[in-house]
C-alpha cells in the first residue's frame, strides 16, 4: 500500500488540501483543471472502454456533478498529479455514478495515454480504497470494465478487488472490494497521516 499524507499546499496557487502518495498528488477539481483533463478525457485511445467528452463545456458540466459529491457525500474524483512538477496526469477516486447511482459507491479513474503502464492507476486505487475504508467509513466498493479493457481489470484485481460476474446491462465486468477486517484496518490506517509540509 502507498503511504499517503494530507495537507494545505500554497505553492504555485495550489490552496486547495491535497493528499500525497508516494508519487502522486491529488486534489479536489477546480474548474481551472478543466483544459488539462479535456486534452485526455477527449482522447478516443485513452476513453474507448468509457465516456468519452465531446466538448470542453459538457465535461465541465461532468466533472462539477462529480465534485458536488464531495460536500454531500465526503467523497468525489480527485485531479491527479505528478507530485514531482504538479502537473494533470488523470482523474479519478471515488464516487457515486450521476448516471447509474444504484451501483453502490464506484472506483473510477482515467489517465492520460502517455502516463499508462507505469503503476498510476494502481497507486491511485490502493489510495482511494484507503481512503473510503478508513476515512469514510464505507465497507464496499464496486468497480467496472469492459471485458476488453485487460489493464484495468489487472489493475483492479492487483488491488484486491474480486471480479463477481458479468452486468449485461452495462456490459461491464462487476468487481467488489470489501472493508478488511478489523486488525487489518487497524494496521493500514497508520498509512493515513496528517502532515504539515511534503513529505518528499
Amino acid at each position: 500500500m502507498p503511504k499517503c499524507s494530507l495537507l494545505t499546499l500554497a505553492t504555485r496557487h495550489l490552496t486547495v488540501p491535497m493528499i500525497f502518495t508516494s508519487r502522486l498528488a491529488l486534489q479536489d477539481f477546480q474548474d481551472r483543471d478543466l483544459s488539462a483533463i479535456f486534452s485526455f478525457m477527449s482522447d478516443q485511445q485513452a476513453m474507448q472502454f468509457t465516456h468519452k467528452a465531446q466538448s470542453p463545456e459538457a465535461l465541465l458540466r461532468r466533472l462539477r456533478s462529480f465534485e458536488s459529491q464531495r460536500s454531500s457525500n465526503g467523497f468525489a474524483p480527485w485531479v491527479v498529479r505528478d507530485r514531482r512538477d504538479f502537473k494533470v496526469i488523470g482523474w479519478g477516486g471515488l464516487c457515486t455514478d450521476p448516471d447509474e447511482p444504484g451501483w453502490g459507491i464506484e472506483v473510477i479513474y482515467a489517465f492520460s495515454p502517455d502516463k499508462w503502464r507505469r503503476g498510476y492507476a494502481s497507486e491511485l486505487v490502493q489510495t482511494a480504497s484507503q481512503y473510503a475504508f478508513h476515512t469514510c467509513h464505507i465497507g464496499e466498493l464496486h468497480a467496472f470494465a469492459m471485458p476488453a479493457n485487460t489493464g484495468s481489470l489487472r489493475v483492479l484485481e492487483k488491488c484486491g478487488f474480486q471480479n463477481i460476474g458479468y452486468v449485461q446491462s452495462l456490459e461491464r465486468e462487476h468487481l467488489v472490494l470489501k472493508m478488511p477486517m478489523a486488525s487489518t484496518a487497524n494496521q493500514e490506517h497508520k498509512l493515513m497521516r496528517i502532515s504539515l509540509e511534503d513529505p518528499r
